[in-house]
């Protein structure tokens, strides 16, 4: 597998390709200078075209439906958003050698919604919270449910239990991987969302949102968007957030005692990253273990070592 490269499956992209394809397709936009960005992103690379624009296309199979999903269903949540989304410009075709739709979108600038990059995590938890709320107001009728499209975000966390189990015993070594067994046990004792699906990111962790001037400004890649439990969005509560700022997170949805276990749950799926992207993807391995251990040092002041 290449240097470059997460998938055995993976499709090769470069910027010769983007050219060639903008060329074809967009020729208004294909004389813009082009460059690869380096992310830690798993299902689409992307290149940045000009200024004020980027270039998406998924690298895997799997990630083929997202440039659908986000055309139909970006701009209608954008306007009732808080903060800005990447509200899909154009949507290219198969072409060039390129087996799959893609996607030109504008270019949110701003940093990784890590500490470093934050002046005030208790405030960035409020907007972080504010935007999670207003996107669970949004009507999620015809919206799509969760499911493989969005790697199962959202569905309850018994439907994921198997596959969790197997996934922990590769984290041997790396983590207490009994601890993480006992706050998977406590994840999945709480009780299940009862209540009407809502919109979920399903992924909202530092890498998908963006903080520009110190605060947070943006929310990206919306691969995982579904409809389902709210729970799923909590695990922005272990990172980048902690302490107090997680507990201003928690209390600015008030989320109660049941939605929140969840959402610890929720955040132990990293778990599943490990086998997958150990040899391909350090960023997303390294990323993973800080948000395991900041669950179980959580779990385990709730619920004693």
């Amino acid at each position: 597998m290449g240097a470059d490269k997460m998938h055995a499956e993976e499709v090769h992209t470069d910027v010769p390709l983007v050219r060639r394809l903008l060329a074809a397709q967009f020729p208004q936009w294909a004389d813009l200078p082009i460059g690869r960005v380096a992310s830690a992103g798993t299902d689409n690379a992307i290149y940045r075209l000009g200024d004020d624009m980027s270039v998406r296309l998924p690298r895997i199979h799997w990630a083929t439906g997202q440039v659908e999903k986000e055309h139909r269903w970006l701009p209608m949540l954008a306007p009732q958003l808080p903060l800005a989304i990447p509200v899909p410009l154009a949507k290219g075709e198969p072409g060039e050698g390129y087996p799959w739709d893609w996607c030109i979108s504008p270019w949110l600038g701003g940093d990784d919604a890590t500490a470093e990059h934050i002046r005030d995590l208790e405030e960035a938890a409020v907007d972080l919270a504010a935007f999670i709320a207003a996107l669970q107001r949004i009507d999620p009728a015809g919206g799509p449910s969760a499911g493989r499209h969005n790697f199962f975000r959202g569905v309850p966390l018994a439907a994921l239990d198997s596959h969790i189990r197997k996934s922990i015993a590769a984290w041997e070594g790396l983590v207490d991987i009994g601890a993480v067994a006992a706050a998977w046990d406590t994840a999945l004792a709480a009780p299940a969302w009862e209540g009407p699906p809502v919109w979920i990111h399903g992924d909202l962790l530092p890498g998908n949102i963006l903080a520009s001037d110190g605060r947070v400004s943006a929310v990206i890649d919306f691969g995982c968007l579904g409809v389902g439990d709210p729970a799923a969005d909590l695990v922005a509560g272990w990172s980048p957030f902690s302490g107090e700022s997680r507990e201003t997170f928690r209390a600015a949805l008030g989320v109660d005692d049941a939605t929140w276990a969840r959402g610890r749950g929720w955040a132990l799926t990293a778990v599943g990253a490990l086998p997958y992207y150990r040899d391909t993807n350090p960023s997303i391995v390294a990323r993973s273990l800080y948000l395991i251990e900041e669950v179980l040092a959580d779990h385990a002041r709730e619920h004693g070592a």
